[in-house]
């Protein structure tokens, strides 16, 4: 199904009236979100018994311009409504649901992600980390890495180890487990731009309920691949892309909408009609737009940012249809990332030296600079470059496959 010309009209009205009925700056954040996951229109692709309308995957983006374009806040996003909720929702069950969509749709919980390891960052099906029955628990031990938002995550998503006698690729499962116990260990690790977005954790005799494996034991690393799916997809230059930190749901909401207080979105990009709107001020006011070859350079990167939006519209109606993502998905991550870099790269050239001062009293308070020191983390996030272009290799090309020389054996049996 798609949104055709009448729909759209049929939308942008109902969307509208419900605003102008319902949206109040000084409405608390948390009653705000709240509104909008009881409403649907917070993401109103999702079926209308799990806090959606039912519309067509296009319609989110009507919806969106039109809270744009009134100044309304939008509804929470993060780890957990780009991947946790989509797989929720494909794979989880109607209790796990019903637990966990609540607090996601309406920003009351946080989550982050623990799939990579120091010894399994490409190659997570190398993970480690291992889960091992008790009783009615699964009794967790071992290290993860790269977690977003570890420090102050209510709940994370883990692909942990559960039968090492196996080969690797089957040996996995697929949890939810509590942040908030004392086996949960996370140390913030800083990065170059010098936040701490991201964290080390430490997993030491954790505990996870039997009810918080998602799917059966052993099929780990195909919902890994899923869900993986689903965050390539987020990357793509015309959504949102970021993590949700907690934020004070007691505080107006319009303070969040105007600006005065930060959105709580720690990213490496805005949204492509944002960071374009970002350039072309730039440009301008550096008078680097008189420069011919600037201006075929921002032209590139312009129709590289429509091209996406158009392969993002056919990659979510697939996706609607029920088809398993393919290699497109690779594809589109690719594509971002070479375009993240081009916008890098045009904005420190207008910038000239300024592109290397950061801070309240760097040009634009340093945001194209700490932008650029954030791109060559996309690069890896969602999947290195490397793994993206074997996937397409061999699945679109028809290339050799990589050499796996212990695709087939144990586990147990692995050289580490």
């Amino acid at each position: 199904m798609s949104v055709v010309a009448t729909d759209v009209a049929t939308i942008r009205s109902e969307v509208r009236a419900w605003l102008a009925e319902h949206w109040r700056p000084e409405r608390p954040l948390g009653e705000w979100w709240q509104a909008l996951a009881e409403s649907g229109w917070g993401y109103s692709s999702y079926p209308t018994e799990w806090f959606g309308r039912g519309l067509p995957p296009e319609a989110d983006a009507i919806v969106d311009h039109e809270f744009r374009a009134l100044g309304a806040f939008g509804p929470p996003r993060g780890i957990a409504t780009m991947m946790v909720a989509p797989l929720l929702l494909e794979l989880g069950t109607d209790e796990q649901r019903r637990r966990w969509l609540p607090g996601i749709l309406t920003g009351r919980e946080i989550w982050c992600q623990l799939f990579s390891e120091p010894g399994a960052g490409s190659d997570l099906a190398a993970a480690s980390t291992k889960a091992n029955l008790d009783g009615d628990e699964w009794i967790v031990n071992g290290q993860k890495v790269w977690t977003s938002g570890g420090h102050y995550a209510d709940w994370a998503i883990l692909v942990a180890r559960t039968d090492p006698s196996v080969p690797k690729h089957r040996g996995l499962s697929f949890f939810v487990i509590s942040m908030d116990q004392p086996g949960v260990e996370p140390r913030p690790l800083v990065q170059m731009t010098g936040d701490a977005e991201f964290n080390e954790v430490f997993l030491t005799d954790a505990v996870v309920p039997i009810d918080q494996l998602i799917g059966e034991v052993g099929h780990g690393w195909g919902i890994a691949l899923r869900l993986l799916s689903y965050e390539r997809n987020s990357l793509d230059p015309e959504e949102d892309a970021g993590i949700q930190t907690a934020l004070d749901l007691s505080q107006q909401v319009g303070r969040y909408a105007s600006g005065e207080l930060a959105d709580g979105t720690e990213g490496y990009m805005p949204k492509a009609s944002v960071a374009w709107s970002m350039l072309i001020e730039l440009l301008r006011s550096t008078g680097a737009a008189d420069d011919l070859v600037v201006r075929q350079e921002a032209m590139r990167l312009y129709s590289g940012f429509e091209i996406a939006r158009v392969a993002a519209g056919r990659a979510a109606a697939a996706a609607a249809s029920g088809r398993l993502p393919g290699p497109e998905v690779s594809l589109g991550k690719l594509r971002s990332v070479d375009l993240m870099r081009r916008y890098r790269d045009l904005s420190l050239r207008a910038l000239g030296v300024g592109g290397v001062l950061v801070g309240d009293d760097a040009p634009y308070d340093g945001r194209f600079a700490r932008l650029a020191l954030s791109v060559s983390g996309m690069s890896i996030a969602g999947g290195t470059d490397e793994i993206q272009r074997n996937i397409v290799g061999e699945r679109v090309l028809g290339l050799p496959g990589e050499p796996r020389v212990d695709k087939d054996i144990p586990f147990a049996d692995v050289p580490r």
